[in-house]
Order: C-alpha cells, then sequence, then structure tokens
C-alpha cells in the first residue's frame, strides 16, 4: 500500500527526492502521512482538493481489497 501511495505522489511533484511516507498503524486503520516539498503541496492537493481525494479514493479502494481502513494526510515539509 505505502508503495501505492509513494507511485501516487511521485507522480505529481516537480521534487520527487523530497517525498516522505509514513505508514502510522492506528486503533481504526492505517494512516499514511505525505510529506512534500513546499512548493508541491499544492500540485499534491490541487484544486479544491481534487487530487488528494482522487488519490485517497484509489488507495482506499485498494485497501478494500484487503479490507483494511487507510487514511492519507498530506504535511508539508519546512
Amino acid at each position: 500500500m505505502k508503495q501505492l501511495v509513494e507511485l501516487l505522489v511521485r507522480s505529481l511533484v516537480d521534487s520527487p527526492e523530497e517525498i516522505s511516507v509514513t505508514e502510522v498503524p492506528g486503533e481504526e486503520g492505517t494512516t499514511f502521512e505525505i510529506r512534500v516539498a513546499p512548493s508541491d503541496v499544492g500540485k499534491v492537493i490541487g484544486k479544491q482538493g481534487k487530487i488528494a481525494n482522487a488519490m485517497r479514493t484509489v488507495v482506499k479502494a485498494a485497501a478494500m481489497k484487503e479490507k483494511q481502513k487507510v487514511y492519507l494526510e498530506i504535511i508539508p515539509e519546512s
């Protein structure tokens, strides 16, 4: 699942070497914290959050096959 998230984010940003995806297990499901360069945050979120929501939809669909719950958080690096 982590590889899928990284693949999606790498295809969107200008600085793929600055991407960091951290898997944080929780009680309800797994949260993937996506850290990108400040200049790439807008590209990952998209207008009105459409790209971020599309990524969440794809990842949740893949997670449903494995009967898991997955959440995505986009965190800008400082």
